[in-house]
């Protein structure tokens, strides 16, 4: 039996009838109290619950239910119903427990569907040894056993099941496209197709051909069909790298696609549905961006729903000795003896290349150092070459980061009234982290 709960009786007749018309059994409440009431008296399979039924509390009724319900009933998977611009309230809701949330007004299709994969994770699929298996593979990938990583991979756990749009910073080289690999291969989607998309290495003239394909006799030249990117990760998940790149005109056909799932392959004027988890990655400074007007806001704040920040390998220096010897291992020279003296001095470095810095030294070295037993500090400074720092518009520039992240942090204070868990998570990491960043920018703790 689906619970649904919304003071709206119209909503409630409607959604009691589309899932009647899908084959589920429904009953609907208008009230926390009939909420807790079934709940006492029986278990739901899942609850679909709206978090504005009460506009005078702004949502924190329905965070309140979502947060009792759960207590009721911990196994009952919840998904949220919100309004758009109160998508921020959904995250929260998120973070209490529930499995997903959809916006009013909402799509039938997407909301069966939605509904389905709920049921069906709640069932057990996916909760036996091929999920935890894939889990322990996906954290041997990620090296590092640093606090900055380990936050990182906490909130991809988190995040990874939900259906919520992620966003991935960090500069050059820091393994934003393993991170993005994570969040699908633990999603529900893991086994359907995860498309990966260098927009940064993509014209504007063939960005529609590329992403959205076309149809036969579109243009001179297309002599067949040809399937999109967008086509290709239907069901699964679209990994849309270097985001920052995309030019104005382009954003907004993109902004079309991830708020409607819709899109019409060139030479065809009929709209074509996909299903797709959006997830992104850049290097460049996105607000900055948007305050130059060469990034649409709209579309930040589209793609931006939840965002992981990886640290720059100078930030995590203790797990520099693990990926030194994981290359080591992948190359076949797990018996080479790199001495105490060499991983200090490799640590000891800046890495504005970070990881893939790190990993080309260790490689050259020892490749060209083939027949050493044992390899001190000298064998990998004959083969260093110290890089350039980036440039300063990326997320590269430490001095210019740091005051950004600064007045990101008392800008979400502010915006959240000094409440240290909404604030951690809009901002995309732990709150122990956000103890650790105030601190560091002597921003004063909430009284």
């Amino acid at each position: 039996m689906i619970l649904i709960i919304d003071d709206d009786s119209a909503i409630r007749k409607s959604l009691l009838y589309l899932l009647g018309k899908a084959g589920y059994e429904a009953m609907a409440v208008a009230s926390a109290e009939e909420t807790v009431a079934v709940l006492r008296e029986r278990e739901p399979d899942l609850m679909l619950m709206d978090m504005n039924f009460s506009l005078a509390t702004s949502g924190e009724e329905g965070l309140r239910l979502l947060e009792r319900s759960k207590r009721m009933r911990p196994r009952v998977p919840v998904i949220l119903m919100t309004a758009w611009g109160s998508i921020e309230l959904a995250v929260r809701g998120m973070h209490a427990g529930a499995f997903d949330f959809i916006t009013k007004p909402w799509d039938n299709l997407t909301l069966v569907q939605r509904i389905g994969m709920a049921l069906e994770l709640a069932g057990g699929k996916g909760h036996g040894t091929a999920e935890a298996t894939d889990r322990e593979d996906m954290t041997q990938r990620i090296i590092g056993r640093s606090q900055a990583l380990q936050e990182v991979l906490d909130t991809v756990r988190r995040v990874a099941p939900t259906q919520a749009s992620v966003l991935i910073t960090g500069e050059s080289g820091t393994g934003k496209e393993l991170v993005a690999e994570a969040l699908h291969r633990l999603s529900r989607r893991q086994g359907k197709p995860f498309v990966k998309v260098n927009l940064g290495g993509m014209s504007a003239s063939l960005f529609e051909s590329e992403m959205f394909g076309y149809r036969k006799g579109a243009f001179t030249g297309a002599d067949t069909d040809r399937q999109g990117r967008f086509d290709a990760a239907n069901r699964g998940t679209i990994f849309l790298d270097e985001i920052g790149e995309v030019p104005l005109a382009q954003q907004v056909k993109l902004l079309r696609v991830l708020q409607e799932q819709t899109f019409e392959p060139l030479g065809d004027s009929r709209p074509h549905r996909v299903d797709v988890r959006v997830v992104c990655a850049t290097n460049a400074n996105l607000p900055l961006m948007v305050r130059d007007h060469t990034f649409r806001e709209d579309l930040l704040y589209r793609i931006n729903l939840i965002q992981v920040h990886l640290p720059p390998l100078r930030e995590r220096r203790e797990d520099v000795p693990l990926l030194v010897r994981h290359f080591a291992d992948k190359l076949g020279f797990g018996h080479t003896d790199i001495t105490p003296g060499a991983m200090d001095w490799l640590a000891s470095l800046p890495y504005p290349g970070n990881i893939r810095e790190l990993k080309n030294l260790v490689e050259r070295t020892l490749l060209l150092s083939e027949g050493e037993k044992k390899l001190e500090a000298t064998h990998f400074q004959r083969h260093y070459t110290p890089q350039a720092a980036p440039a300063a518009t990326a997320y590269t520039d430490t001095m210019q980061l740091d005051e950004l992240e600064r007045q990101a942090i008392v800008r979400a204070l502010t915006r959240y009234g000094n409440n240290m868990s909404q604030t951690a998570l809009a901002l995309g990491i732990s709150r122990q982290s956000l103890y650790r960043r105030m601190e560091k920018y002597q921003i004063p703790l909430p009284s």
